[in-house]
Order: C-alpha cells, then sequence, then structure tokens
C-alpha cells in the first residue's frame, strides 16, 4: 500500500473556508480505498450470516434481524465518540484503532462458535461494527479532501466503488465458506445436546472465514501504523462531544442525515432477505447457497453503478441523480413484488444499480461546505447509518406479521421515495 512521503493538509483560511480543507496527496487514495473495500466487504457478510444462524437458532425473521440490528447500533453508539478520537489522534492512527477493533471482533466468533450462543455472535458483530465505523470516520471526509471541491461527488462515488468491489466479493466467498457447509440436517430436527453439537460444528465455518479476516486485518493495520507520521499539518476543529448535533440545525444537512438513515436501512433490509426471498417456491425456488451466491449480483450492480456514476456525476446535478435512482427503486421494488418467477428475483436484484450513488450523493450533498467542520459532520453521518439496524428490524417484523417478504418490502420503498424528495430539494450547491 503506497503512501506519499509527507503528506499536508492546508491550514490557511483561504483554501478552508466554505470550500473545505484540501490535501495535495495522490498516494494517499490507495490507502483510502483499501479501507473502503474492506468495511465494504465485512459489512456484506452479514447478509450471508443471517440466513446461517436464522437455520442454526431456529429463529423469525425479526430475531434473524438482530444481527442487523446490533451490527449498526454501534454506528449509534459510537459514531460520536469515534469521531472524537479521530480528532484527537488523527487520521491515519484512527484508521489503526478501527482496524484493530475489528480484529477484536472477529476474534470473538471463536467463543461464540464454541458456546453456540446468538447471542454471543450478536455482541461479535457489534465489536466488529464499532471498528468499522472508526474506519468509516476516518474514510468518507479524507476522500472529500483529495482533491478541489467541485469533484467531491464524483471522487466519493468512485471510492465507494471499492466498498461496492468488497460487497461484491465477500458475499461469494462467503456462501461457499459459509453456506455451503450446511448438513443434511436442520436444527428444527434436533434437540438437547444433538442440537448444540450440531451448532457448534456448523458454526466453525463461520468461525474459519472471520479468523481468516483477523489476520488480513492485524497485517493492515500493521502497514497503516508504519505510515502513522506521514500525515502533516492535520488540523480539526475541537468541540464537545455534543457539539456535531448542532449540525443539524442546518435543513441540508438535518436532512441529508434523515436520508443517510432511511437509505441505509433500506439497502440492509434488502440486502438480509435476498437468500430466503430467492429461496421462495415463487420467485427462484433456489437452494440456500445458490441463493446466497445471488447476492452479489446485488452488490455488483451497486459496483457497477458508482463506476458509472463517478463520471455522470461531474455532467449532470448530483440532486437530480438521486432523485432518478431513488425513483427506480421503487419501480423495482413494484415490479418483484408483483411478480414471480426470475422476473421478480433479478428486479429485485437489480434494486443495487439503483443503490448505487445514493450514499456518496447524500453525504456529499449534506456535507458540503462544511469546512472545519467535516469529522464532526462524518461523525453525526455515522450515526445515522444507525437506519442499518432499525428499518430492516422492523422489516423483519412486518414480514413475521403479514406472513409476506414482498409485503414487507413496502417499508423500503418508502425510505426511497423520502430520498426521492431530498434529491429534488438539494439539486442546487449549497
Amino acid at each position: 500500500m503506497a503512501l506519499a512521503p509527507d503528506i499536508a493538509i492546508s491550514t490557511d483560511p483561504d483554501t478552508r473556508a466554505d470550500a473545505g480543507q484540501q490535501i495535495d496527496a495522490p498516494g494517499l487514495n490507495y490507502f483510502v480505498f483499501a479501507l473502503f473495500f474492506i468495511f465494504g466487504g465485512i459489512t456484506s457478510l452479514n447478509d450471508i450470516i443471517l440466513p446461517k444462524l436464522k437455520e442454526l437458532f431456529t429463529l423469525n425473521y425479526t430475531q434473524a434481524m438482530l444481527v442487523q440490528f446490533c451490527f449498526f447500533t454501534a454506528y449509534l453508539v459510537i459514531g460520536i465518540p469515534g469521531a472524537q478520537l479521530v480528532k484527537r489522534i488523527g487520521y491515519m492512527r484512527g484508521a489503526v484503532v478501527g482496524l484493530l477493533t475489528m480484529m477484536t471482533g472477529c476474534l470473538l466468533f471463536i467463543p461464540a462458535s464454541q458456546t453456540a450462543t446468538y447471542g454471543l455472535f450478536l455482541l461479535a458483530l457489534f465489536i466488529l461494527a464499532s471498528g468499522v465505523v472508526v474506519v468509516q470516520v476516518v474514510t468518507n471526509p479524507l476522500i472529500s479532501l483529495l482533491g478541489p471541491q467541485k469533484t467531491v461527488h464524483s471522487r466519493l462515488t468512485f471510492a465507494q466503488a471499492f466498498n461496492s468491489l468488497g460487497t461484491t466479493v465477500f458475499p461469494i466467498v462467503g456462501a461457499t465458506l459459509i453456506l455451503g457447509s450446511l448438513a443434511g440436517v436442520t436444527a428444527a430436527e434436533l434437540s438437547g445436546p444433538a442440537l448444540d453439537q450440531y451448532r457448534t460444528a456448523e458454526s466453525a465455518a463461520i468461525v474459519r472465514t472471520y479468523i481468516g479476516l483477523a489476520v488480513a486485518l492485524a497485517v493492515i493495520a500493521a502497514v497503516v501504523w508504519a505510515f502513522r507520521n506521514r500525515l502533516k499539518g492535520e488540523k480539526h476543529e475541537q468541540s464537545s462531544i455534543a457539539g456535531g448535533f448542532q449540525l443539524l440545525k442546518r435543513t441540508r444537512f438535518g436532512f441529508g442525515a434523515l436520508c443517510i438513515f432511511l437509505y441505509v436501512g433500506a439497502e440492509v433490509a434488502i440486502g438480509s432477505l435476498i437468500v430466503n426471498y430467492l429461496m421462495q417456491s415463487s420467485v427462484m425456488g433456489l437452494a440456500e447457497q445458490d441463493a446466497g451466491h445471488m447476492i452479489a449480483y446485488y452488490w455488483g450492480g451497486a459496483l457497477v453503478g458508482r463506476l458509472i456514476g463517478s463520471f455522470v456525476l461531474r455532467l449532470v446535478s448530483p440532486g437530480i441523480i438521486l432523485a432518478t435512482v431513488a425513483t427506480g427503486a421503487i419501480v423495482l421494488l413494484a415490479i418483484s413484488t408483483n411478480s414471480t418467477g426470475t422476473v421478480a428475483g433479478y428486479s429485485l436484484l437489480a434494486i443495487g444499480l439503483m443503490n448505487s450513488i445514493m450514499f456518496p450523493t447524500i453525504f456529499s450533498l449534506a456535507c458540503e461546505k462544511l469546512g472545519a467542520k467535516a469529522a464532526d459532520g462524518s461523525g453525526i453521518i455515522n450515526i445515522a447509518i444507525f437506519g442499518g439496524a432499525v428499518v430492516p428490524l422492523l422489516t423483519g417484523a412486518l414480514a413475521d406479521v403479514s406472513g409476506s417478504l414482498a409485503t414487507a418490502l413496502i417499508l423500503p420503498a418508502i425510505c426511497y421515495a423520502v430520498i426521492g424528495a431530498f434529491g429534488i430539494y438539494a439539486r442546487r450547491p449549497a
């Protein structure tokens, strides 16, 4: 991972005003892109673990969605403290702390498997997500500083493409390593010691996967630590923990933070249900592992869309593009829930393409001209990612109450409608 030798952040008032700080450090891009790839891939593995744990612990949809609830609750708990930590120790050291916390979460899967306890799996996911939050507090504002303000939408979207690359690759590998080990029996057919042994044996596949991730994270953290002093002259506006919440008084930022909440919630809710949705006989009737591999199409659509979007956003108003793709997501949800077979399956997967530019575009539109408050803004945005805990849980509860996954998808559609409205509202520069 190549980094620029001595990177200086401009602190001159003329360059730090509403236009924001700017870092002239091309080599730093590789570091940021790698982090986007890692935390994106790890987050997408939840879509593979969820159906696995649902089967092992015979859970309903609401209980299974606790996987996402515990993971994304970390954004609510760690968002502001994470921003404060990064402002205190700097971007590079903050990234190391985040990576090591992620590694700790991965290692906690070992006792969770040995005891076959669902609660320990949820705790491990929370710790893992806490590290992801700190890494995101570093990466989102940092990529915004790596060039002129006028191309921030494009740069952030391009960086998010590496996030999508991770979310595309990791589920393919995860489906093979985790879902591929399911035995010929199910947890519902067992009880007592036999059930405990089955859960321990089957969850071992999860452990092996996350131990491998822990080793990789340790290596990356060591590399970043070696370059910890390369970022020179870094400045942050110091404020109280509650200071960042003052930004919510800005209508544009507050509306944008709400849309981050709804976007992440909708994206995670759909991703969490894909395996079970595609396994339905009325849709594609796939086996669990085959359905797990299909998740790559959902996240792969986001990858393709972000690569295209990084170019298109230089030519067309980001707000208009956001409103357009939000409308497209609603249309695809309507097609999927009112059809059957491959049409129902692939129209749901195609929503990944619509999701592609949403997060980076909402983020950059909401955070325009925050200047030295960029870290505070990033902390609030990371709190808003708590939507990934709330919306999927409500979607799962709706599926349990209605007995229909198609009915439950009405909730993500409502989320996309609000996002479309924000795109129209923010179509002009701040």
